[in-house]
């Protein structure tokens, strides 16, 4: 496969007016949503999917790769500026970045970040570029019983390592499951969970599904803690680095790249492991070990390179698997299943001047985000200053419409609130809601694959750990579940059984 030329031919396609003026506006307003207190890159997505309907596929996912730039950006300066992380890969932005920005070094804690996002974004897109063919390449070779042990890791992965405990994880992956169970059975033609409601025939909406979960549930969450809010830090000076910043700040972007992109692309990836890896090795690295946890600016740098390295690294797992390994690559997942596209290895033989072009919006829109940010960033902080209550029922409106635009059904709208309040509850007793959505979207793809598999094999279960490749998928998939617990059995066994050591499965901080 001719890598480049193809890659020119996404440019060409993706250079076209038309196509850059959608970019602009996608990263513009991802950025402009993800800022917002307590909104991630999924919220972001999820919000403003419904925007990219009226376009052609190619126009939406331009503008799709820009919403998705633009939020994983956006959570930076909420880190920095309240110490309100948007999602848990943020969180270790916000360690140094709030104290830098508390002893008024907020501007360059902003630059750093913005810099080291389009260091990093630009370095795993050319990784994306050249890996992401040879991964389709292997992936045709699949067979159904590989792809049902690769979502099972999948499934097992984001289960186990988002969120502190696994049993919740685990519920919130089987309510998924359920709510992607509910429809026609295209096998037997057969209604299940439908409880004679006649709407519920062709199943839940997934962009009802990921609006309600995401933005409508971090509404409500929000405004049940309005009265805790934190107050936003004065940005001081200028937007900037000195030159003894700078020189602090390069080798951390490129080794938080190096980090962030391999694990994401795994099918266990995800940024939480990569950012705190990350800022494990500046701080081991560093010649000012002092200044950690003080504000030391490599501990912004390095992680923020990581983070957006490692949500780009997601792509290759869903562009060229269809599996989404987070919340925000499901969000996007919907997104290919509204215009009736597959991701996959057969996306690159059935859509390339799709794939192409939205890989060269991701270069187009890296740069957009820098040049953008930077002069924007006094702006971005003034909208982190509207009153919380219109800023969050501005947020219900805006999803109540785009869904209603979307399906012109107010069944649609009310089951959005329904799950919107599930969301609600799920974050104010800490259930994970990523592993929801990733139920939700595979569960169907995980039953077809699982029912084909045996079918082909006439019954026989064996099928799965016969071929070389799922079994070891599924080894790793139980090395994922147990490894953690290790530790606590080995002392059990051993018999040092302490308060701390107990075997606690809903309890994962120790």
């Amino acid at each position: 496969m001719d890598v480049l030329g193809d890659l020119l031919g996404g440019f060409a396609t993706a250079l076209q007016p038309q196509y850059l003026l959608y970019a602009a506006i996608g990263v513009t307003l991802g950025t402009l949503v993800g800022v917002l207190p307590g909104i991630g890159p999924a919220v972001t997505v999820a919000l403003l999917l419904p925007l990219t309907y009226a376009f052609d596929p190619i126009g939406a996912f331009i503008m799709f790769a820009g919403i998705y730039y633009g939020g994983m950006y956006g959570g930076s300066t909420t880190s920095i500026l309240l110490n309100t992380p948007g999602e848990s890969a943020s969180i270790v932005t916000a360690l140094e970045g709030f104290k830098m920005a508390k002893a008024g070094r907020a501007g360059a804690a902003l630059a750093t970040a913005a810099i080291g996002s389009f260091v990093a974004g630009t370095v795993s897109t050319i990784a994306i570029t050249f890996l992401a063919p040879t991964v389709a390449g292997i992936a045709v070779t699949f067979q159904p019983a590989d792809y049902f042990a690769l979502m099972v890791l999948a499934f097992v992965s984001v289960t186990a390592l988002v969120g502190r405990s696994i049993l919740r994880g685990a519920i919130s992956l089987f309510v998924g499951l359920f709510v992607g169970l509910i429809g026609i059975d295209v096998l037997s033609g057969q209604a299940r969970f439908t409880f004679g409601v006649p709407e519920l025939l062709d199943g839940l909406n997934i962009v009802v599904v990921a609006v309600g979960l995401f933005a409508v549930g971090e509404a409500f969450y929000v405004a049940s803690r309005m009265r805790h809010d934190p107050e936003v830090t004065p940005l001081k000076g200028k937007v900037g680095m000195t030159g003894e910043e700078f020189r602090r700040s390069w080798r951390p972007w490129l080794r938080g790249a190096a980090i962030g992109f391999p694990l994401g692309s795994l099918p266990a990836g995800g940024a939480e492991i990569p950012t705190f890896l990350s800022y494990n090795v500046e701080k081991r690295l560093s010649k000012h070990r002092e200044e950690f946890g003080h504000g030391a600016i490599e501990g912004v740098a390095g992680p923020e390179a990581a983070n957006n390295a490692a949500f780009s690294g997601v792509l290759v797992p869903l562009l060229t698997l269809g599996i989404p390994t987070s919340a925000t690559a499901a969000v996007m997942l919907v997104a290919f299943q509204v215009y009736n596209l597959q991701p996959g290895p057969l996306l690159f033989q059935n859509s390339p001047d799709l794939v192409w072009a939205l890989i060269a919006s991701l270069y187009i829109g890296n740069v957009m985000l820098l040049v953008l940010n930077l002069p924007l960033i006094r702006i971005w902080v003034k909208i982190l200053e509207i009153p919380r209550p219109v800023l969050y029922s501005g947020i219900l409106v805006f999803a109540t419409l785009g869904v209603y635009t979307a399906s012109n059904s107010l069944v649609d709208v009310l089951i959005m609130y329904a799950i919107g309040v599930v969301g609600f509850f799920m974050r104010r007793f800490d259930f994970p809601v990523g592993p929801v959505i990733l139920g939700v979207i595979l569960g169907p793809l995980l039953e077809a694959q699982f029912r084909r598999a045996v079918s082909i094999s006439q019954g026989d279960l064996s099928v799965f750990i016969t071929r070389p490749f799922s079994l070891a998928l599924l080894v790793i998939a139980a090395a994922v579940l147990v490894v953690p617990y290790l530790p606590r059995l080995i002392a059990l066994v051993r018999g040092d059984r302490t308060p701390k050591d107990r075997l606690d499965f809903g309890d994962m901080d120790d």
